[in-house]
């Protein structure tokens, strides 16, 4: 095992102090299912699934502003009369994931929606308010779905090809255009062009645009994310199911333009990505499409370590993104479930990093204030906890191996092969003959409340791999 230096170790306890008290982080978490970002002065919040929301001013320390469809909600005080509208036609009691936007008259559009769940009976609709954290007051419904005859687009409704009208995301797009990709289960993803000025859709569109799925595809929560520095759009997409057995995992695919086509790392054009006629929730058949950055994932403690906690995701999903423009940085924001919790849920968020070939790869663990920087393969060589994400849609929880990135340039034992350092912190490793390309990044590891270092790499064939220093405590033994 690598022994570290007294100046490496010094290094060390000076990166640590990130954030917090003495060093070490201060998280404090919220539960938002389905989280939707949007940043308003200095604060982070976020927006979910049954009327919750959220604020931090750091992405690390949050606090709840709201949660339950109920009369009182801070966000709408006289929800259950203001949108009963909505509640009535999908014949729910709750509401499904809204994404707010701050248009061009300061005024702030929540884009909410509520749906049956065993059907695609569903409805969206927009409220307005003067101040993030609102009071909303209704503007109506602006789409609907699941109906037995003709649908929004004036033909019959076919759950099969039209989309479920929930899950909205609303951006605009580096020409000033407003746009609004949703959709789920049933037809699939779609995208149409709203009015900038009022919010609603443009006339004349019906749903809007096809970008991917129909028959039943388990794909849904889209996002998307303009990056000024390789000016492509990013779509965030969640695959499976959201509960702790549903193999909910993110993936993402890129335009050169908001409405698309989109493709995956492999130049597969993600039209194709659908279910197969007749058959509910045919995870084969899409799931080798989309790049998959992470799914169900367990770091495994080494016993050398003095581990206080676990790391670890279940069906982690439903993600919104958001650039810096000012640092230059991306984060990923969504919610997970954790092993041995049941289906308690919890925000996180994490780091990303645009690799050579302008596909995201995401840091290992939760954001902490980190931020990248110079490494030497000095710094890099040693123990790590190796995790290949793969490409599945699957319940199963991948558990960290032990591998070793050699003084040498190669890599020993779960996995054989090489790895380098480029630049400052550019990351390839070449894997039982496949690429990968990423970051080194030194992170806060909240299992052993110690600074390590960790990469995060992708394929060509939009395979995500992270690896995990073994702490430095445990090394320097």
């Amino acid at each position: 095992m690598k022994k570290y230096t007294l100046t490496t170790l010094i290094s060390l306890t000076l990166l640590a102090g990130c954030s917090g008290d003495g060093g070490t982080p201060k998280f404090d978490n919220v539960s938002v299912h389905d989280p939707s970002v949007i940043k308003v002065n200095n604060t982070y919040y976020v927006f979910g699934s049954h009327l919750a929301s959220a604020k931090s001013k750091d992405l690390i320390s949050w606090k709840q502003i709201s949660s339950g469809v109920a009369d009182g909600n801070v966000l709408i005080p006289n929800v259950t009369e203001e949108l009963s509208q909505t509640l009535s036609w999908a014949q729910s009691d709750t509401l499904w994931a809204p994404d707010v936007i701050q248009l061009a008259d300061g005024k702030f559009y929540m884009y909410y929606n509520a749906c049956r769940g065993d059907s695609p009976l569903s409805a969206m609709g927009i409220a307005v308010a003067d101040k993030i954290e609102g009071p909303y007051k209704d503007q109506g419904i602006i789409l609907k779905s699941g109906m037995a005859g003709v649908g929004n687009d004036g033909e019959i409704y076919d759950a099969a090809v039209k989309p479920n009208v929930v899950d909205p995301d609303v951006f605009i797009d580096k020409e000033g255009k407003l746009w609004m990709v949703y959709g789920s289960y049933s037809g699939g993803i779609f995208i149409m062009e709203l009015d900038a000025a009022t919010g609603f859709p443009l006339p004349d569109q019906g749903y809007g645009k096809k970008l991917l799925g129909a028959n039943h595809a388990r794909i849904e929560g889209p996002y998307m994310l303009y990056s000024p520095e390789t000016d492509y759009y990013y779509l965030f997409l969640s695959y499976g199911g959201l509960d702790t057995k549903g193999g909910y995992n993110i993936r993402v695919a890129r335009s050169k333009n908001p409405d698309g086509p989109f493709e995956d790392s492999e130049g597969k054009a993600m039209i194709d990505a659908k279910g197969t006629a007749g058959k509910l929730f045919d995870d084969p058949a899409y799931s080798p499409y989309g790049v998959k950055l992470m799914g169900n994932f367990k770091f495994i403690n080494s016993s050398t370590e003095n581990a206080v906690s676990e790391v670890g995701y279940l069906s982690p999903g439903h993600n919104s993104a958001y650039y810096d423009a000012k640092k230059k940085e991306y984060y990923l924001i969504f919610h997970t479930r954790f092993p041995n919790r049941g289906e308690e849920h919890e925000v996180r968020v994490h780091q990303m990093f645009m690799n050579k070939d302008g596909w995201p790869v995401v840091a290992p663990h939760r954001y902490s204030g980190e931020k990248i920087g110079t490494y030497t393969a000095a710094e890099v060589a040693g123990d790590y906890k190796y995790v290949n994400h793969g490409k599945d849609i699957t319940a199963t929880t991948i558990q960290s191996e032990l591998i070793q990135l050699g003084g040498d340039g190669k890599i020993s034992g779960a996995v054989t092969g090489t790895w380098t350092i480029s630049g400052e912190h550019n990351a390839e490793l070449t894997i039982d003959g496949t690429v990968y390309s990423g970051v080194f990044l030194q992170e806060w590891n909240e299992a052993v409340e110690s600074q390590v270092m960790t990469f995060s790499a992708l394929s060509a064939g939009g395979i995500a791999i992270w690896g995990s220093h073994v702490s430095p405590a445990a090394e320097s033994k």
